[in-house]
């Protein structure tokens, strides 16, 4: 297999689980030297005992991507361990569910604070060190950055305003050597659904989104890297992923129609 990163160093954070996980060993399997960041550190050490036992390297770094020093102090973190960094991944992000008549304006900062500043936050911090060796950073938004539906409101503006960062990160980073690849997932085997609106994961809960469509994190981590390689500016993947973005982007009537069917 090609060692598209040897020599490189990664930086993805929410990395303790599902998507973030799986890039980690994506990751380390085409030679990359991969810091894993998140705010559970028994999860981060296994993923690192995991890349251990295969025989690669990885650094756990606790990180609160909701607290600017936290993120500061994670990527020099990553600088004194590693010397470098050439591609940081912001993927930390949990949903808020329910209808928006139900949600607290507490709910609403808890959602934005963690998907959208904390990408912005990561984004800021990992960007010096991205620019001394060409990088590559990484924004993870969803399907639902380009679609919306009821129960989901401030999930998806969370998404929708990540796409919009990446927008403006990719035309701000133009000609500086660095790329920014904004990722929209479909459904992903994940953990998501299983944390509640205050960031508290149970395991018990059922995974309600549909399982036919849903793609492996293995799978997931494979096309998602290559993008990342490609330095492509957008990625949807799945094809339900991509006939959803299609909707909701060109065909808003539609997605109105199908989402309101039977509803009175």
């Amino acid at each position: 297999m090609s060692k598209s990163y040897q020599d490189k160093v990664v930086w993805i954070t929410g990395g303790g689980s599902g998507i973030g996980r799986a890039l980690v060993l994506e990751f380390v399997q085409q030679g990359a030297a991969v810091a894993v960041s998140g705010r559970r550190v028994d999860r981060l050490d296994a993923v690192v005992q995991e890349v251990t036992d295969r025989g690669g390297q990885a650094l756990a770094v606790s990180c609160d991507v909701t607290d600017e020093a936290s993120v500061e102090q994670a990527v020099a973190t990553v600088a004194q361990h590693f010397g470098r960094l050439d591609v940081a991944v912001a993927n930390a992000g949990f949903a808020v569910t329910g209808a928006i008549e139900t949600l607290s304006a507490e709910d609403w900062r808890r959602q934005l604070d963690v998907n959208v500043v904390g990408a912005a936050i990561t984004a800021r911090h990992a960007l010096p060190l991205l620019r001394k060796h060409s990088g590559r950073m990484v924004l993870i938004s969803s399907v639902a950055g380009h679609i919306s539906a009821p129960r989901s409101g401030a999930y998806c503006a969370s998404k929708y305003a990540v796409r919009a960062i990446g927008q403006a990160l990719a035309a701000e980073l133009h000609g500086s050597g660095v790329s920014c690849t904004t990722i929209y997932p479909g459904y992903v085997e994940s953990e998501i659904a299983q944390v509640d609106n205050d960031g508290v994961y149970h395991p018990e809960r059922a995974d309600k989104r549909p399982q036919r469509f849903m793609w492996s994190v293995d799978r997931a981590a494979r096309v998602m890297v290559a993008a990342i390689t490609r330095r492509q500016r957008d990625f949807v993947f799945t094809w339900h992923g991509k006939f959803g973005a299609w909707i909701g982007r060109h065909a808003p009537w539609f997605a109105h129609f199908v989402l309101t069917r039977g509803r009175k």
